[in-house]
């Protein structure tokens, strides 16, 4: 129970999501794609997600960070290595396997697709192993490292993985998905931060504060729609995912909401799991218009 606590699981809908708008924008492209290839595809996605969090988790109980922290639904860990301290070198194994099954995917495709998916497999080993002990320490990365991870990384390394081609309609998703997951990191790190100050970390809500950092989460928000917007006017991408501008209402009552309940945590803790739900709302909307779309 603990390794799986470890996991995060409720968040590993998020790689699915990503892995699946991969493999939507690809099927456009390619109608027959391959059963045992997709299920590596999400099988790799998810194990990276869940390799992040599992070494996130045991960083964040050695450091002592766990300790410290006030826990929500949304932020803090998820307080299993605090409940169950003997079990971190499981916790540690776990994460071991789970980057070694992502490196036997990726050499599979390497061998099955070429060197393109080298560049792509590359950064996002970098993104799961230094997110935690050195990203964290810089302020900008910390705040772009997450959405590449899941957007560009994810989302190109899937069509590259299925054989199809990167374009107009891939890059727009992708960066839309940057937008809004680098969003979702940086509104979940503000609940945090005196616990992060104290070991060391140096993200945005650190640096900027609060409510700096509020307004940071309304313009990334806001430009995602705006970039969604313009692509759906340009006809970059099929007027079916217009479906994900239901979700618009949502993420306009977080940005206006957010700078209003900085200091009253059970408020905060609202808006943080309105804004979950909004993000993966989104995303699935903008795969099943992709999907409908022609």
């Amino acid at each position: 129970m603990t390794l799986l606590r470890a996991t995060r699981p409720k968040f590993l809908l998020l790689a699915l999501l990503c892995a699946a708008l991969g493999i939507v924008l690809t099927g456009r492209q390619l109608p027959d794609m391959q059963g045992a290839q997709l299920t590596l595809v999400v099988l790799g996605s998810v194990l990276a997600h869940a390799a992040v969090n599992l070494l996130n988790e045991y960083q964040d109980f050695r450091s002592g960070l766990d300790l410290l922290t006030q826990r929500t639904p949304f932020s803090g860990g998820s307080g299993a290595l605090p409940e169950n301290p003997e079990a971190a070198p499981r916790v540690l194994v776990a994460f071991l396997v789970s980057i070694a099954l992502v490196v036997l995917i990726g050499l599979y495709f390497l061998w099955l697709r070429g060197l393109p998916i080298v560049v792509l497999g590359a950064a996002g080993l970098l993104l799961v192993i230094g997110y935690t002990r050195w990203i964290t320490r810089s302020p900008w990365l910390c705040l772009l490292a997450p959405g590449l991870g899941f957007g560009p990384i994810m989302i190109l390394g899937t069509q590259l993985a299925l054989g199809g081609r990167s374009d107009t309609a891939t890059v727009v998703v992708a960066l839309v998905v940057m937008l809004l997951v680098s969003e979702l990191l940086l509104i979940n790190q503000i609940p945090d931060i005196d616990a992060d100050r104290r070991v060391g970390r140096r993200h945005l809500p650190i640096v900027l504060g609060e409510r700096k950092a509020a307004w940071i989460v309304a313009i990334l928000l806001l430009a995602a729609y705006l970039l969604l917007g313009s692509a759906l006017w340009l006809g970059l991408l099929p007027m079916a995912s217009g479906l994900a501008w239901l979700t618009f209402p949502a993420a306009l009552w977080v940005s206006r909401c957010l700078p209003q309940v900085l200091d009253r945590p059970e408020q905060l803790s609202q808006v943080l799991g309105i804004n979950v739900a909004t993000l993966l709302a989104t995303l699935a909307l903008l795969g099943l218009g992709l999907w409908l779309g022609e």
